[in-house]
């Protein structure tokens, strides 16, 4: 099978953190024997509307380059075209992807991460369409799998980003402290976690609109070294105010870190409140600093709700099952 993947995110150089989690798939299904194309903003021009703060952040930030969009997704419309050439199949990431696989007249699934549902509800008549187009929806949580379903999705696959399970995790630092890693944005819970993190010891690997709120922030960690930190790491915190799967939650559990995750989208698919971490309201900063305090104070607890996490990753987060269901996926996609 030949495969094409249209993306809007998409590492740029060696560590690059910006759609990492689409490169890791391309890479486990190329092992796989499938042959596999990119486009990518590396391919087209996209005015600087991908990468930076993201696209729904680089939007906000600056609205002018809204009456950009059309341009880009034109640029991108073009690329996918070229490339698609004899591909069986088009995969095609976030809605804006499926926009692009349209205009190939190919055969297409796209997957739902969740910026694209939110900004489906701005135009859902497009969403609708290419919903409806698509021979499959893939949906990373439930809860994407829900918002696809309103919006005309009709044949739906729940399948989870992968992680890499280390073979060995080594101790925890002491004094024992919390990490977050992801973007400095309000819709991560930034703004929750400054303030319930106040005076506790936290370590940040990050980068984004709301850093002032945390000087400490080392900015974005190359992939290859957020490992260290996840293992240094008593308690990792997922404050976010929505998630549409929660990378850094699936990652902290896969190193058996305890996670304390606001009760939302895809972070719910992931923790079990009080057996793989703790889940506590969403912009809740108090009871956010509650769950934090209770897991750093209590070794025994972080070490039972990590071991959980740790296995609840092996069976259903580790990219074997996680290849072996997007295969099948395709598979699905094209049979009659």
């Amino acid at each position: 099978m030949k495969l094409l993947v249209l993306t809007t995110s998409y590492p740029r150089f060696p560590g690059d953190a910006a759609g990492r989690f689409v490169a890791d798939a391309v890479e486990h299904v190329r092992e796989r024997g499938v042959e596999v194309d990119v486009v990518s903003p590396l391919e087209f021009r996209h005015f600087g509307i991908a990468y930076g703060d993201g696209v729904v952040n680089n939007l906000r930030r600056r609205p002018w380059l809204v009456a950009l969009v059309p341009a880009m997704l034109g640029a991108f419309a073009a690329a996918a075209r070229r490339a698609a050439g004899d591909a069986d199949l088009i995969h095609a990431h976030w809605l804006s992807g499926g926009a692009a696989a349209l205009q190939t007249r190919r055969p297409f699934v796209v997957q739902l991460w969740g910026t694209d549902v939110e900004l489906a509800r701005r135009a859902p008549w497009l969403a609708r369409t290419i919903l409806r187009r698509a021979r499959l929806a893939i949906c990373a949580s439930t809860a994407l799998a829900e918002a696809a379903r309103s919006l005309g999705a009709r044949r739906i696959e729940v399948i989870p980003s992968g992680v890499d399970l280390p073979a060995e995790v080594g101790e925890e630092a002491e004094p024992p402290g919390a990490l977050y890693a992801g973007r400095l944005s309000e819709e991560k819970g930034i703004r929750e976690l400054a303030e319930a993190a106040r005076d506790l010891p936290l370590v940040v690997a990050g980068d984004g609109p709301l850093r002032s709120l945390l000087p400490q922030a080392l900015g974005f960690v190359p992939h290859d070294e957020l490992g260290r930190l996840y293992e240094r790491a008593a308690v990792v915190a997922c404050p976010s105010r929505r998630e549409g799967f929660g990378v850094a939650c699936a990652e902290a559990m896969a190193y058996g870190r305890p996670v304390v995750a606001s009760a939302v989208g895809g972070l719910l698919d992931l923790v079990a409140d009080g057996e793989t971490g703790l889940l506590v309201p969403p912009r809740d900063a108090r009871a956010l600093r509650a769950a934090l305090e209770r897991l750093l104070a209590d070794r025994e607890l972080r070490r039972r709700l990590g071991e959980a996490g740790r296995r609840r990753a092996e069976e259903r987060l580790a990219w074997p099952g996680v290849t072996d269901a997007t295969l099948a996926a395709y598979a699905d996609a094209l049979s009659p």
